[in-house]
């Protein structure tokens, strides 16, 4: 990458990492279902002045955005409003590399590859080491399952943007644009019955400053900024080359959320990182180093 290009890289990381911070102080005062429906809206509200409507069928677009948008946030929102950590959130969202490749072999019928399917046993023990170890951790176990949830979510969105690419329908930032507003809708609905009307009317009225900013953040920032440079990277530069710099995002949200939210993690939820970590990296670069391996002469 040029040297102009590396820097968009490195705001796209900190961007995103800082994102699961902003969440946490966006739940101080909103519900997790007023931000997630509130967050859409903004995008929704704004980004239709300055990017074109999609081709994508409707039914399409329901079933990424429902997915993608609605499932994934109303999960992740919840499980940081029921105790998962900010920083430890970012990492364990991850998860979705995992279910993305179980969901494309049974529902794509695509064909797994051996470094996958170790790179997939790596992860999920370290997924499993963070997730049972309760000592010195301010983590709950409903919190860690609503993550995992977010991330199968964020996977099944993956699955329909493979779909809606495959019939040669737009996957790109217009869809992402004009798909939010539809989340809205459920966002809304579930916050009616889970926290009632009086408290939806109130988080609208009362809106703070740190709700505001907190907000246009997640909407502007996190998704039109960061997908909007996203797009533009991988216009210019090989899939293989951009998509591992999402390695980076839990590094990020790790550090920011121990120094903004004084969040601790234990020793051994530690090694569970290195190890979940170690099992992104070889599902990323896995088929890289088995052909620069393959290739070197006898």
């Amino acid at each position: 990458m040029i040297r102009k290009d590396m820097f968009l890289a490195l705001f796209i990381i900190v961007a995103w990492g800082f994102n699961f911070i902003v969440m946490r102080w966006g739940l101080d005062e909103l519900t997790p279902m007023m931000l997630g429906g509130l967050r859409f809206l903004v995008i929704g509200m704004i980004g239709c002045f300055f990017f074109s409507r999609p081709n994508t069928p409707l039914l399409w677009c329901i079933g990424y955005a429902l997915s993608l948008n609605f499932g994934q946030f109303a999960f992740l929102f919840s499980a940081i409003s029921f105790g998962m950590p900010a920083g430890l959130a970012s990492l364990v969202l991850q998860s979705q590399a995992i279910f993305t490749l179980l969901f494309a072999i049974l529902l794509l019928k695509e064909a797994v590859r051996p470094y996958q399917v170790l790179a997939i046993g790596i992860a999920i023990g370290g997924l499993a080491v963070i997730g049972l170890d309760n000592e010195d951790s301010t983590m709950t176990a409903l919190g860690f399952g609503l993550t995992l949830a977010a991330g199968s979510s964020w996977a099944m969105g993956n699955i329909f943007t493979k779909i809606i690419s495959r019939k040669g329908y737009d996957a790109n930032l217009n869809l992402i644009v004009w798909s939010s507003w539809i989340p809205p809708i459920p966002f809304f609905i579930c916050a009616y019955f889970i926290d009632g009307g009086d408290v939806m009317w109130s988080n609208i009225i009362e809106l703070s400053f740190k709700s505001i900013a907190s907000l246009a953040y997640l909407s502007l920032f996190a998704t039109l900024a960061g997908y909007g440079l996203w797009s533009y990277l991988l216009s210019r530069y090989p899939a293989a080359t951009v998509a591992p710099l999402t390695l980076g995002v839990p590094v990020v949200g790790l550090t920011s959320a121990e120094i903004f939210l004084s969040e601790t993690v234990s020793a051994m939820q530690w090694v569970g990182i290195l190890v979940v970590l170690i099992g992104l990296l070889l599902n990323t670069f896995g088929g890289r180093w088995l052909k620069k391996v393959s290739q070197r002469p006898a």
